[in-house]
């Protein structure tokens, strides 16, 4: 087998074959094959695209490319939840509480933020003493005792898509739907779960800014999972607008205690009622969405899912009583008000613009070695559809340094529109529902 000829293959739009993938892809794995070489077979997929069946074998072909994490040592049916990545979305934190409150293992595996979107990792080192370096003893005991643990990714983890990535990532061939799909179910079946949850941001704060696209994505990674042996299902929700009203790590976590509390903002409960319902129905504790939903209302209105946070957090090493407390939280030097420029109603956000002020800020890394201060970030007034007269705070910074206050303001200002009249309508949360029989449209 020559390198030459499945490029050439691809080139024409023929269709590769299980071995010919395993070939491609171990063999860059290995370094057998060169960059510029794989390169050129990207593009070729591109601009070609691959069926589902060479899809699947793509993702099959990257997750055995290192270790599979074996869950076996749980007891019941193990669940994990994966977000494409948004502002303000914070969701992992309360939603792994609830669900394992309802009596399902959630056992997670979560990675550090990089550019304006937040790292799960990075807002619980926010609670002090806690820690993702666990153990796998730890991991599969603690999971096994309160239902859920999280911790960081390893290394050996799916390693092709890690080299893959770095290469799409300056060929210009990130925006092709087979490697998205791949790239992401490759950790996740790689991860050992039984069943996959799947939320696909859709927006201007997500990498999928129109619904046909984003429906795409999520019905091939849905697929993928499904032929791989996995309950796979998917939620579309909105990424037009940041998640809840916190952006930064340390006040996404208290938004998402105060969520646990009862206090939820209202799109941050309807996203995770909605995947929630779907990871109880996967882990076998519900038969039906409605049965689902009461049970995970049921979590907030017993306190069950706030003491199951807590548990997590001590299990891992935090100080619990920043679940209960959230005072104890650092606090960022100056907060700030952002004032409307004029009167009028919020139409547009450009989100991601949103997630580059808390960058800014420093609540995010624009290298790996970044040091990110955790204090730091915004929290919404305004959001979409909703009236304001000039003057008034379109949101609060939290800063540590006045120059970085102003230069997220004007950046925060350039993000927002506001006009004379809002016809949107109703702002939706979930667009739609993938299951491996069904697409729902909302």
């Amino acid at each position: 087998m020559r390198m030459y000829d499945l490029i050439y293959k691809k080139k024409y739009g023929g269709k590769m074959t299980k071995e010919e993938i395993d070939y491609i892809v171990q063999g860059y794995t290995k370094g057998d094959i060169p960059d510029y070489q794989m390169s050129a077979f990207l593009m070729a997929v591109c601009l070609k695209g691959m069926d589902m069946e060479e899809t699947t074998n793509l993702t099959l072909s990257m997750r055995d490319s290192g270790e599979t994490l074996d869950l076996s040592k749980i007891e019941g049916i193990k669940v994990d939840k994966h977000s494409t990545g948004g502002v303000g979305d914070k969701t992992s934190l309360c939603l792994s509480a609830m669900v394992a409150a309802c009596g399902v293992p959630v056992a997670k595996m979560s990675g550090r933020g990089l550019g304006h979107t937040g790292g799960t990792i990075d807002k619980l080192e926010s609670i002090k003493g806690f820690s993702t370096s666990i153990s796998g003893d730890e991991f599969f005991e603690n999971v096994n005792r309160i239902k859920m643990a999280i911790m960081g990714q390893t290394a050996d983890l799916a390693p092709a898509d890690k080299k893959i990535y770095a290469l799409r990532d300056v060929t210009a061939t990130v925006d092709c739907i087979p490697l998205i799909a791949s790239s992401i179910m490759s950790k996740k079946l790689a991860s050992g779960a039984d069943a996959i949850v799947l939320d696909v941001k859709m927006g201007s704060g997500a990498f999928m800014k129109k619904f046909d696209d984003a429906l795409a994505l999520a019905d091939a990674m849905v697929k993928i999972g499904t032929n791989a042996g996995k309950h796979t299902s998917a939620v579309i929700t909105n990424m037009d607008q940041p998640l809840g009203l916190a952006i930064g790590n340390a006040l996404e976590v208290i938004e998402a205690i105060d969520l646990l509390k009862g206090k939820e903002p209202k799109d941050l409960m309807e996203d995770c009622i909605a995947l929630g319902t779907l990871m109880l129905i996967g882990g076998e504790v519900a038969k039906t969405h409605d049965e689902a939903e009461k049970m995970l209302i049921k979590t907030i209105e017993d306190g069950s899912a706030l003491k199951k946070f807590a548990e997590f957090v001590e299990a891992q090493g935090g100080d619990p009583e920043y679940v209960y407390n959230t005072d104890m939280f650092e606090k960022a030097q100056y907060v700030d008000p952002i004032p409307a420029p004029a009167s009028g109603y919020i139409t547009h956000i450009q989100t991601d613009e949103i997630g580059m002020c808390s960058l800014i800020l420093g609540g995010g890394r624009e290298t790996k070695e970044s040091v990110i201060d955790l204090s730091v970030g915004l929290i919404l007034n305004k959001k979409l559809g909703d009236r304001v007269e000039k003057g008034e705070p379109l949101a609060y910074i939290h800063s540590n340094d006045k120059a970085k206050t102003a230069a997220a303001t004007e950046r925060f200002l350039n993000a927002y529109t506001i006009s004379d009249s809002y016809e949107g309508g109703e702002v939706k949360t979930i667009y739609a529902r993938v299951t491996a029989d069904s697409i729902e449209k909302y």
